[in-house]
């Protein structure tokens, strides 16, 4: 079975009602959303040493933001370089 994904506007309303709602248990909240008890303590705790605020990095098995980032632009330098060649082949085909 594979794990639900939420976004990043639910989960920041989740924590937004849960902060608004303080005298409501956890469990409760949970229930009323459709996820676990656990999820919404997770989620509460990374948006309180986030200035209450939920920010994902998004998929893939980074280690932090800054590998992703090298990811990303490695991607990038690829897909750009893969252009090059296109156009280098394009040109030449023009040329004769």
């Amino acid at each position: 079975m594979t794990k639900p994904v939420f976004d990043d506007e639910f989960k920041q309303g989740v924590v937004d009602y849960a902060n608004q709602h303080p005298e409501e248990s956890k469990v409760s909240i949970a229930k009323r959303f459709g996820i676990a008890d656990s999820t919404i303590h997770k989620w509460i705790k990374d948006a309180n040493n986030n200035g209450n605020k939920i920010e994902s990095r998004g998929s893939g098995n980074f280690s932090s933001d800054e590998a992703k980032e090298i990811a990303r632009l490695r991607k990038e330098l690829k897909d750009t370089q893969d252009a090059l060649e296109v156009l280098k082949k394009a040109i030449g085909i023009l040329g004769k």
